[in-house]
């Protein structure tokens, strides 16, 4: 990987010196500038030619949403990641950048004891999201169009109608992905929807707010013991594990602060795994855009009940990460573009019951 030239923006002394010097310690990433607000930051950025951007929220001047708006006319594919506080009012500004064109965030450290925690932190958050933005949009501009979006089902596979229950996992990029496939689910949808998008506390609760606003679902940021019904959607709290279990005729939710997998807590694959041993080869298993591999494993024993696993392109995909890892497995029944996603989960739990045997699709 070449080196990542970075440019960064935020109005404190110490914050910037902070990032610079954690971000230094890395030898493929050059801090190439630094900015205390928007207005230096558009100026410089013809100058430094930076190929990603970490941009603060609240700054004088010129302030964080504002710049990245400006930055998005000049600069429409150059990756912005957001820098925000873990508050109330963090993540309402957060949410508010990806809907206007910021490709991810991360928290600020707090209360983690030293300076150096600080850059720990920063480094274990930030510079992995660096990385995988850069090659995510390299990878995207030397691929020919036409070969990103090569749908590769399991030829001949049988697959089961019926869907009881649809699983999502997203990550980097998921909150515009789930904002354009949400809202455009029926409010009759025949079937509960689980989502497990990689979230701290408090982001968790604005995002299921902020779908809930603008769906005709019911969309919830999931409750110890809440019932699962058609024509709901539940989105794991930040810090813990979803997971279903039985009880009578109902399936509950049950969430627990378990070991984090593929560094990640909510995790996809427990949901997966979770959902496949209540329900079995009845479930639709969905794989957005995002950093890692988390969903790849528990996709697996959903492949082998006979479930459906749907994941999103490379091309419309912030980072083929998690979808890159459930393909390369191959474990995905289709591929689809974000644009036919809802139309995909749709038809899948609308089937009526039987079997339908599945070819080679084309994906455009």
């Amino acid at each position: 990987m070449k080196t990542i030239r970075v440019l960064i923006v935020d109005d404190s002394t110490v914050i910037r010196r902070l990032l610079s010097d954690s971000l230094s310690s890395d030898p493929q990433i050059e801090v190439v500038g630094t900015a205390a607000h928007g207005r230096i930051a558009l100026a410089k950025i013809p100058h430094v030619s930076p190929d990603v951007v970490t941009l603060d929220m609240e700054m004088p001047e010129m302030d964080g949403i504002t710049t990245l708006i400006e930055i998005r006319k000049l600069y429409p594919k150059l990756p912005i990641v957001m820098f925000s506080t873990l508050t109330e009012r963090g993540a309402t500004a957060t949410l508010e950048a990806l809907s206007k064109g910021a490709n991810d965030y991360v928290t600020k450290p707090a209360n983690v004891g030293s300076v150096n925690a600080a850059m720990q932190s920063v480094r274990e958050e930030l510079i992995p999201r660096l990385k995988a933005l850069c090659l995510s949009s390299t990878a995207k501009a030397t691929t020919p169009v036409g070969v990103r979006s090569v749908r590769t089902p399991s030829k001949g596979r049988l697959v089961k109608n019926r869907v009881d229950v649809v699983a999502i996992g997203s990550s980097t990029g998921g909150p515009n992905a789930l904002q354009e496939i949400i809202p455009k689910l029926p409010a009759d949808f025949p079937v509960p929807i689980l989502i497990v998008q990689h979230m701290p506390p408090i982001f968790t609760k604005h995002l299921a707010d902020r779908l809930n606003q603008m769906s005709q679902l019911t969309v919830t940021e999931a409750q110890q013991g809440d019932s699962i019904h058609a024509g709901g959607v539940w989105i794991a709290p930040g810090d813990f594990h979803l997971r279903l279990k039985r009880v009578g005729n109902d399936v509950r939710i049950q969430l627990d602060q378990g070991t984090p997998e593929n560094s990640c807590r909510p995790a996809v694959d427990v949901m997966f795994r979770s959902a496949e041993s209540i329900y079995g080869g009845n479930l639709l298993a969905v794989v957005l855009t995002g950093m890692g591999q988390d969903g790849a494993r528990g996709c697996e024993p959903i492949h082998a009940a006979g479930g459906e696993v749907l994941i999103q392109d490379e091309g419309t995909s912030v980072v083929w990460g998690m979808p890159g890892a459930v393909h390369r497995a191959g474990l995905a029944t289709s591929v689809r573009p974000l644009s036919q996603m809802a139309s995909a989960i749709g038809n899948a739990a609308s089937r009526n019951r039987g079997t339908q045997r599945l070819g080679v699709l084309s994906c455009r």
